[in-house]
């Protein structure tokens, strides 16, 4: 079969399309045949080595640490099981999937994700797939195409997390940052699902998608975003969904209602942040640190695809063979909605 590796950390030359025999299921285990795998930063970083580029003793590691090499890349998987292992029943033979990326701590709802597909093991970039029978979720009926359902797990799922952790309800008004983004998409979409009023920032370039993705207002990043939000929400918000950080989190913070939650998920903005502790405990606000989804989270998630209640907007598709210039656009950040890759299956 075909897959694309990354051979060590580094550049775009380290990733190769190669063929590779085809994985055989072990117990307990199912084999998926690969439809469709959606890109994510988490790639672009893996490969890059960008986990462990922090702290006194940096070092390139993968998602949680050093990984082996060769990986397989990707993190986000939708297509049909074709194989089982032993301790597995043959009806899911057949069945339309789409795979949660994570492997958990322990057992139960509240478990956090320890492993992430194709950085801990290998992932989606290839036309078949080996992964846990507990990890496939059958979307048979789903409305959704392939490629839809294949940005879902690690984008959505982290989103997903976000507003589960946040506490949107439905009424409450809130900011997502970094919305033209694959995770800010998301959360665009998911909180109008979830009958949130959603003061969108981004870019002006972009704002056509991401207020065609649900947004009720669009505030421009470029110019004093946080006055803007201010002006729209004078009475606070209640919840900040944020990707970005960095000086964000100074600026957002006091836009707040009383009790309100700040959850954030990335930092494309900056890793530290400058706040006054006295403007959390007096107005008991939370900051919430929300990394992917638990089990709950991403069944929740599986049931808005079974529905189509939520569509992922899809930017772009490439073939499996075009895997760089798949990435290439990825980080150049032009597009808005996801890049998701065709491997075609056949071994």
């Amino acid at each position: 079969m075909t897959a694309a590796r990354i051979h060590a950390h580094g550049g775009s030359e380290v990733l190769t399309v190669d063929r590779v025999p085809v994985p055989e299921p072990a117990a307990g285990h199912v084999r998926v045949r690969v439809t469709a795998a959606a890109l994510n930063n988490t790639d672009l970083w893996t490969r890059e080595g960008a986990y462990g580029i922090r702290g006194d003793h940096p070092s390139p590691a993968g998602w949680i640490g050093p990984i082996d090499f060769p990986r397989v890349q990707g993190g986000d998987a939708a297509g049909v099981v074709d194989a089982v292992g032993e301790a597995v029943h043959d009806s899911l033979i057949g069945a339309r999937v789409v795979v949660d990326p994570a492997t958990y701590d322990g057992p139960g709802d509240h478990a956090l994700p320890a492993r992430i597909l194709g950085s801990e093991y290998d992932g989606a970039y290839a036309e078949y797939l080996v992964v846990a029978a507990d990890a496939v979720h059958r979307v048979d009926s789903s409305p959704l195409d392939d490629a839809q359902l294949a940005a879902l797990p690690i984008a959505y799922g982290t989103a997903m997390g976000m507003i589960e952790r946040g506490g949107i309800a439905s009424g409450d008004t809130i900011v997502v940052t970094g919305a033209s983004g694959g995770v800010g998409i998301a959360l665009v979409q998911l909180g109008v699902a979830r009958g949130a009023e959603v003061i969108a920032i981004c870019s002006a370039g972009k704002a056509d998608g991401v207020r065609d993705a649900g947004a009720t207002h669009i505030v421009d990043r470029a110019g004093d975003a946080w006055a803007q939000v201010g002006r729209i929400a004078p009475d606070g918000v209640a919840a900040v969904l944020d990707v970005v950080a960095g000086t964000n989190v100074h600026a957002g913070v006091p836009h707040l209602r009383p009790g309100g939650r700040w959850v954030v998920a990335g930092a494309l903005g900056g890793h530290d942040i400058n706040i006054d502790v006295r403007s959390l405990y007096l107005r008991n606000l939370s900051i919430v640190g929300s990394t992917m989804h638990t089990r709950p989270h991403f069944r929740a998630l599986i049931d808005l695809a079974r529905n189509g209640a939520v569509r992922p907007l899809i930017a772009q598709t490439f073939p499996l063979t075009e895997v760089h210039r798949a990435q290439e656009e990825l980080g150049s950040r032009r597009h808005v909605g996801k890049l998701v890759l065709l491997p075609g299956g056949g071994a």
